[in-house]
């Protein structure tokens, strides 16, 4: 695995020390204190590593990489999930890719208007520890409008053939050298399994991977690229994550036009959200992570690379 545990530093009172490092490039690594390790094991499909830190409380890592941080993870699933629900006139049913973790359904669930959720993931492990663990969560996982599937979420959906959803979520891992979600990025499932199974005017958004000055053109701009080969209308946005150390990104995309409208979007938070509960997302939020930086949004424009088959791309780790 490409993180390591260690005891090598000691604290003001002379005791030791136990810190959670990840390999982020072959020369840049990440470092956390961390107070225990509550669940190590490999599964059928991944390491699975599930942290109490001091920093950032309970930390999910899997293959060597930080998921998500119990202090910030709202960033993330915010992120995810509000923009396409709210973008969208009636969002009621949708299917999260992955997302066993729970929060990506806690975070949908929020909508009145929502009828069903379903998570489809692979690794039943990773269902079950999220499910112990992380207690933010558990009122989603005991929702009788969520719906959990043990299954690849590109097989689940090829077999509801006349069902459709409003929004698709991926809520996946980066791609690795084997890695179980790699699949799910690629033109040819959007074009053939996300865009059939989408509802006329149904969303698409997936997470698309580090979205820095220095880290965007890794895959961000890739999976910008690819989703403007299948849909007629593309945005990518990003916020800073800081137990991840660098900006995300994310990318939406549906073949209706999609109208950021801050007075819409407010009105929806108000109307939609119990309490209109959000941490992080408001209508002038969602305007604003839109607009890249001169680096990121060049890179996006003159981006060519689609991710295919043939031309997969592989980041850092194990």
């Amino acid at each position: 695995m490409e993180q390591t545990i260690e005891n090598e530093i000691v604290d003001s009172n002379g005791k030791n020390v136990e810190w959670f490092e990840e390999s982020l490039e072959v020369d840049l690594k990440w470092s956390l204190a961390i107070n225990s390790v509550l669940y190590k094991a490999t599964t059928k499909f991944q390491d699975v590593i599930l942290l109490d830190t001091k920093h950032f409380g309970k930390v999910l890592v899997i293959d060597g990489k930080m998921q998500s941080a119990e202090k910030d993870e709202f960033i993330y699933h915010e992120s995810l999930i509000h923009p396409a629900l709210l973008l969208h006139d009636n969002p009621r049913r949708v299917f999260i890719m992955v997302g066993g973790e729970g929060s990506a359904a806690r975070e949908a669930l929020k909508h009145d208007s929502i009828h069903k959720v379903v998570i489809s993931d692979i690794d039943q492990e990773v269902v079950n520890i999220c499910r112990k663990h992380l207690m933010a969560n558990q009122e989603a996982f005991a929702d009788c409008r969520l719906h959990v599937i043990i299954n690849d979420a590109k097989v689940e959906l090829e077999k509801s053939d006349e069902y459709k959803y409003d929004v698709i979520v991926g809520d996946l891992c980066d791609p690795r050298e084997g890695g179980p979600c790699n699949h799910l990025y690629l033109k040819s499932f959007y074009q053939h399994i996300i865009k059939p199974k989408l509802d006329h005017n149904g969303i698409f958004v997936t997470q698309a991977g580090f979205a820095g000055v220095l880290s965007h053109q890794a895959f961000f701009s890739s999976v910008y690229n690819t989703a403007k080969q299948v849909f007629n209308h593309v945005i990518a946005y990003t916020a800073h994550v800081p137990s991840l150390a660098d900006t995300r990104g994310w990318v939406l995309a549906s073949d209706q036009p999609l109208k950021l409208d801050a007075e819409v979007i407010n009105n929806r938070i108000k109307e939609r959200i119990k309490g209109s509960d959000l941490q992080f997302i408001d209508a002038a939020f969602m305007l604003a992570f839109t607009v890249m930086n001169k680096t990121v949004h060049t890179t996006l424009m003159n981006e060519t690379n689609v991710l295919t088959e043939e031309n997969e791309k592989s980041l850092h780790g194990h």
